[in-house]
């Protein structure tokens, strides 16, 4: 059993522990810091056990398939890492100019939220998921959107995937931390060669925990550096996501990487 620090309103933490199959605080998107404080442990305790159940069936669908395990997830709309929203810190490092303009790629798309908030007419993004399931469903909601003509989803294995052009910009959010542990050195790999000489990696690093098991699994800084230095990309900055939603702050830390000069390989 782990324990995390949750912060209310009050600027108080309190201190929860934290089941190592339980997830459901970490996954949950409700607006729990909007309530009052009066109703905060109801609603707090109501949500995470509406969140409990479908964590669960996500993982047992996810170990017991792992090949399409995750397709399943989609089918049974058992998604809880999906925001239904674009991931704030990302709109607004777009809306401040603070992302590189040029080719942007999302694996990991899901619904497509974030792939649709960075698009515009200097940067067209490629969303990747290898759930079919997940590309229908951001298709079906972004097809008619205005910016349409600059972003594209594709369903595709990030690991195997070998697009004609590099990327200016990888965006990773809910997707390293999805992956099997012991395949971080190739998803490393992958960023590597996906990106543009010069390229940059934009990572939220969550969930930072101490649980066991997953997904999703625990990660740390560190994760990242380990897999990350010996390619030549390196962190220029690693804060706090001071716009990470509620239940999510405290865990997650905004990380910009850069990659060093060198040969990419498709």
């Amino acid at each position: 059993m782990g324990t995390t620090t949750l912060t209310f309103p009050t600027g108080q933490p309190m201190r929860t522990h934290l089941c190592s199959s339980s997830y459901a605080l970490l996954f949950n998107t409700a607006p729990l810091l909007t309530a009052p404080l009066s109703r905060l442990a109801m609603a707090r305790s109501h949500s995470s056990k509406d969140s409990q159940p479908k964590v669960d069936k996500m993982q047992q669908l996810v170990h017991s398939d792992p090949s399409g395990g995750w397709e399943k997830c989609w089918e049974k709309g058992l998604t809880p890492w999906d925001l239904g929203q674009p991931t704030p810190i990302l709109v607004d490092l777009h809306q401040r100019g603070a992302l590189p303009k040029g080719r942007a790629l999302v694996p990991g798309c899901g619904s497509g939220h974030d792939v649709v908030a960075i698009a515009c007419p200097e940067r067209f993004v490629v969303g990747l998921d290898v759930s079919e399931n997940a590309i229908k469903q951001a298709t079906k909601l972004f097809s008619s959107s205005k910016s349409a003509e600059y972003f594209a989803f594709l369903e595709a294995d990030f690991f195997t995937w070998r697009p004609t052009h590099l990327f200016d910009l990888i965006f990773d959010y809910t997707f390293f931390c999805a992956i099997e542990p012991e395949m971080r050195a190739q998803w490393a790999s992958r960023i590597r060669d996906l990106l543009k000489p010069d390229g940059v990696l934009i990572t939220l690093i969550f969930p930072i925990s101490d649980h066991e098991g997953g997904p999703p699994y625990k990660v740390s800084v560190s994760d990242y550096e380990e897999v990350l230095h010996p390619l030549g990309i390196r962190a220029e900055s690693i804060v706090e996501n001071n716009l990470a939603i509620p239940p999510r702050r405290g865990r997650e830390k905004l990380g910009r990487w850069k990659r060093s000069i060198c040969k990419s390989f498709l």
